[in-house]
């Protein structure tokens, strides 16, 4: 996040100024992708799982997947997992 709102700060609040520079080169593009769909792929398997398991807690994974990123977002849905279900 410090990055996120580093870039804001000397560029301004432009969402669309963002995905411009995210997608600035090849390399730069690939790895955009590649993150969305780790994201989509975690956020998919998360609710699959919830819904065999009933650990609803463990749904706090996907917004801290979109928030904060998939580094996050996987140990954190893996700690959640790992907890006894009440």
């Amino acid at each position: 996040m410090y990055y996120f709102i580093s870039w804001f700060r000397d560029n301004g609040v432009s969402l669309s100024k963002m995905v411009d520079a995210w997608h600035v080169n090849a390399a730069t593009s690939g790895l955009v992708w590649d993150l969305t769909i780790a994201a989509i792929a975690l956020t998919v398997f998360i609710v699959s799982e919830v819904a065999v398991r009933r650990n609803w807690i463990a749904l706090l994974a996907i917004p801290a997947t979109f928030g904060i990123g998939v580094s996050c977002g996987l140990p954190l849905y893996l700690y959640l997992r790992s907890r006894p279900v009440t």
